[in-house]
């Protein structure tokens, strides 16, 4: 990661990468910039950091209210800002768009393209969504049972057929 041997320094690794898990670990009490406090203070990041990081995911509105006072897209923002408070170089979504409205769905991909597009970071998308893949990402890699599969542009994916008759195409072969 980032020319970092994962295995013999991975705490350095690790140290590269945020991740914004499929079920949002946050904590619903804490108010929405206690909680980027919070989390800032684990990698020893400027409140100036955290002001920008709010204001990116476009938080601004809601960073004086507790976490259990937000939408679930809301919420998705705010474990977006704690993946990126560090300023990792890879970023590692799982499912972000899970569970969201129509309009915090769109809003939270064009989030995701924004992130990737101005920050020069790595994003790796995890879903199973096709439409996802489709709306969010440049490239396409299918793994099955953990062997690559299939990694191409969406584009030249695209040319050979629809990715949800790929993906069963080649995830069912035996």
């Amino acid at each position: 990661v980032s020319g970092i041997d994962v295995l013999k320094n991975p705490i350095a690794a690790k140290a590269k990468i945020g991740y914004l898990p499929e079920q949002n670990p946050l904590y619903q009490e804490m108010y929405v910039r206690e909680y980027l406090q919070f989390q800032a203070s684990i990698f020893k990041v400027s409140k100036e950091t955290i002001t920008s990081v709010i204001k990116d995911v476009g938080l601004i509105p809601e960073m004086h209210k507790k976490i259990s006072q937000l939408s679930k897209g809301y919420q998705q923002r705010v474990g977006l800002a704690a993946a990126l408070i560090h300023n990792p170089d890879v970023l590692i979504l799982d499912e972000p768009t899970t569970g969201l409205d129509p309009n915090q769905l769109l809003e939270i991909r064009d989030l995701i393209k924004k992130v990737a597009k101005e920050s020069g970071k790595t994003v790796l998308l995890s879903t199973h969504i096709m439409q996802e893949v489709e709306a969010i990402c440049d490239r396409v890699i299918i793994l099955n049972k953990g062997n690559l599969i299939h990694d191409k542009s969406i584009k030249e994916t695209l040319k050979e057929n629809s990715l949800e008759t790929l993906f069963t195409q080649l995830t069912t072969q035996k």
